[in-house]
């Protein structure tokens, strides 16, 4: 007889003798014991996050939470302005828009470091590689640039602190900075190491699997945008948008 199917996440509501998550009992073990930052890298990664690294997980969740009036933001107030009543919809139509552009290019910035930690040997000939590949492919490099950030992102200087001070081992972050220097010099000029890229590194620092860090991105930006949603509800900003589009000119083709 094949397996049964099961699940090592949690048990289900209709096991009322036990109430179990990765292991432990969730009323003795998790709840008033661990944080929502430690209760979430348990549930993703099956293992307790290092009391060392709880300060450097809980930094990553927080550093994108808010942005201001981004597109993300400004969907979620609109989808609110048309749902009122359904806070959840707006919140998850904003966080629908974390990924390869908006606030979720950690998960391609870690990728790419753990690749060249993974790879060993020189860790400069390994970067200009990747930096040559790149090009040839015409493609951006996940983590490098930024509109108003320059020549460095003090975000980025920030996580970094915070997880070297956490008792990091430093080689995704040495990685990073090395290849942002490679970048440079075949450019021949600075191109910003991001919050994103430094998220990608310090993700990695603190072994969350590359697979699931641009959830790292969602999860805090959801809250950051209940913050838009409630705001909106008490002084909206979706009748000024709306005023603006109307007044957008209708051009016949040519």
């Amino acid at each position: 007889m094949a397996d049964r199917p099961f699940t090592r996440i949690g048990t289900p509501t209709s096991d009322t003798k036990r109430f179990r998550m990765r292991g432990k009992d969730v009323l003795s073990e998790v709840v008033g014991v661990k944080t929502f930052a430690e209760t979430f890298y348990l549930l993703v990664t099956g293992r307790d996050l290092p009391e060392n690294h709880v300060r450097t997980f809980d930094a990553c969740m927080v550093i994108l939470m808010d942005h201001g009036i981004t597109p993300t933001a400004l969907v979620a107030r609109m989808v609110n302005d048309s749902l009122p009543d359904d806070i959840q919809l707006p919140m998850i139509a904003g966080a629908m828009m974390v990924g390869n552009k908006f606030a979720g290019t950690m998960a391609g910035a870690g990728a790419i470091f753990k690749e060249g930690v993974e790879a060993g040997g020189d860790k400069r000939t390994w970067a200009a590689g990747v930096v040559q590949r790149f090009k040839e492919e015409k493609k951006f490099i996940p983590g490098y640039g930024h509109p108003y950030y320059f020549p460095t992102d003090p975000r980025a200087d920030r996580m970094f602190q915070i997880a070297m001070e956490g008792g990091a081992t430093g080689e995704y972050i040495e990685l990073a900075k090395i290849l942002a220097e490679e970048i440079e010099k075949a450019r021949g000029k600075p191109l910003t190491l991001n919050v994103t890229g430094a998220l990608g590194a310090v993700l990695n620092e603190v072994d969350f699997p590359v697979e699931t860090m641009r959830a790292v991105a969602a999860v805090g930006r959801a809250a950051g945008l209940i913050g838009h949603i409630r705001e909106e509800m008490e002084n909206p900003i979706v009748p000024s948008v709306v005023e603006f589009i109307n007044n957008i000119e209708y051009r016949d083709p040519d």
